[in-house]
């Protein structure tokens, strides 16, 4: 399956869609938010994810018990509000860093999380729409966003197996079979041993779609790693420096650290190649130190061979080694110089 997002394909035998996540990095200041941009451009990123909500649209403003953060993330002790205040991107930036993010050729989307963002979203014309872990069980939203036509992207975080049934089904009522899932684990930051990569084949397997990875862990080994059991879009947080601070800061990589991670994950898609036993002509050259056999001493005309003046070293040009046995107890034809590679021709 081969999805395309603005003349970008995804999927089999392409390479990952290699996504940076804004998210609340820019500590509400616009200018930190276009210099990211450029950062992630500058650093190898495909695309640049931003989030349409606010605080009013995600939750309402209450400090009851409901509404406190107590689950040992690292934002407990706020409220939901409080943490969204701090987080939102104001919508009337996002038209203008489409466009800083589209002229450096990234490819701009974001995750709406209710219905006016979605309008909003459409009149920007993004190319697709991510849903997020904690949407999945928004069916509404998800058969609006899949109402428009355009590649969703789900993540699977706080999903059980009918969850993401019930995601599908949704987006397919809605005459739309443009879906990518993306494994993820929904603990900020997430633990490697909560991680469970096996599950990206198998995701595959059962939806028969494409997938994909979210990241919340720290450093770049499961990214890196993620592409080789076949995840055809990575997604991790994007911050310039985490001293700058924020809700995000501290499982956001910074410039040099996203870097390194695209570039090894081209590395990596570069060796996986496809199943293949040819040997290309380095390779074929590289034969040449195989072990062979040799006269091992100056043997003369009409002596036996034996192990002790034919053996199987290297290099590789003289006889199979394999043949090693057919040949000890026959006689030399001619003189054999020690350091000459043994042919079947010398055999008397």
């Amino acid at each position: 399956m081969v999805i395309d997002v603005k003349n970008r394909k995804i999927g089999e035998n392409y390479s990952a869609f290699i996504v940076a996540e804004l998210s609340a990095n820019h500590n509400q200041k616009f200018e930190i938010a276009a210099e990211t941009i450029k950062a992630m451009k500058e650093a190898g990123a495909d695309a640049v994810k931003l989030q349409t909500y606010t605080p009013d649209t995600i939750t309402i403003d209450c400090n009851n018990k409901y509404f406190k953060i107590k689950q040992g993330t690292i934002w407990d002790g706020k409220t939901f509000y409080e943490l969204y205040k701090e987080a939102y991107t104001p919508w009337e930036w996002q038209p203008r860093l489409k466009k800083i993010a589209e002229d450096m050729g990234l490819i701009c989307f974001s995750t709406p999380f209710d219905k006016t963002a979605v309008d909003f979203l459409e009149k920007m014309d993004v190319p697709c729409y991510k849903i997020a872990s904690f949407e999945i069980t928004d069916i509404p939203l998800i058969e609006y966003i899949a109402s428009k036509g355009k590649p969703v992207i789900i993540s699977t975080g706080i999903a059980m197996l009918k969850d993401i049934k019930e995601a599908i089904l949704a987006c397919k009522r809605m005459g739309n079979n443009k879906i990518v899932l993306l494994k993820c684990t929904s603990v900020y930051p997430a633990p490697y041993e909560e991680i469970n990569l096996r599950t990206i084949p198998d995701i595959a397997k059962r939806f028969d779609c494409i997938v994909g990875l979210s990241d919340h862990t720290l450093g770049i080994s499961i990214p890196i790693a993620a592409v080789t059991v076949g995840a055809k879009i990575i997604e991790k947080h994007f911050i310039l420096d985490r001293k700058l601070g924020g809700p995000d800061a501290e499982f956001s990589l910074e410039p040099e650290e996203f870097k390194k991670m695209v570039r090894s994950v081209r590395e990596v898609e570069k060796a996986l190649g496809v199943v293949s036993y040819k040997l290309t002509e380095r390779m074929r050259k590289s034969r040449e130190f195989a072990r062979s056999l040799f006269a091992v001493k100056n043997i003369k005309k009409g002596e036996n061979l034996t192990e002790g003046n034919i053996k199987s070293i290297r290099p590789g040009y003289g006889l199979h080694p394999r043949y090693l046995k057919n040949i000890l107890g026959k006689k030399a034809k001619i003189n054999i110089k020690r350091g000459t590679p043994f042919s079947i021709k010398m055999i008397k």
